[in-house]
């Protein structure tokens, strides 16, 4: 196990298998040392975990911990296409939708969910540029997205 899977587990969480496409797309591409995601949405065993729009039918607080969860769907994606997750060398990017009520307007404290689990999952490495976007609607009526790019050995 990676030193980035240890951390998750001091958390109580475990890298899960990767999330399908819901689309004709795959969930993950490299090209030399940079790896993307494709964006991930909040699945849990094969099931989206909540739908609806931030600041309606979701609260700020749950859509962080939906972020959380695709943050840790887009490293299981990175650990498919590189193995170790000790390889990555650095988060270089995290980008975040949120499926937001027209009044809402707290996205980026949304998007915190996944860019505090990448810090806490790679130290320092964790370190990353970002966008926290508001949307109309995303794929599947999901709350939130996010897509990660590393960089790796």
């Amino acid at each position: 196990m990676s030193s980035v899977e240890d951390r998750l587990s001091e958390l109580g969480l475990t890298v899960p298998e990767v999330a399908a496409p819901v689309a004709a797309y795959v969930p993950v591409v490299r090209d030399g040392c940079l790896v993307f995601t494709s964006g991930q949405l909040p699945v849990v065993d094969g099931k989206l975990a909540a739908t609806g729009k931030v600041g309606a039918e979701v609260t700020a607080e749950d859509a962080a911990k939906l972020a959380e969860t695709c943050a840790l769907n887009a490293i299981a994606a990175v650990k498919s296409e590189i193995g170790d997750l000790d390889q990555v060398t650095r988060v270089v990017k995290v980008v975040g939708f949120v499926a937001s009520d027209p009044s809402f307007t707290g996205q980026p404290a949304v998007i915190n969910g996944a860019s505090e689990l990448l810090s806490k999952a790679f130290g320092e490495r964790g370190a990353h540029a970002r966008s926290a976007v508001g949307v109309a609607a995303l794929p599947l009526d999901a709350p939130v997205e996010v897509e990660i790019t590393v960089s790796v050995q």
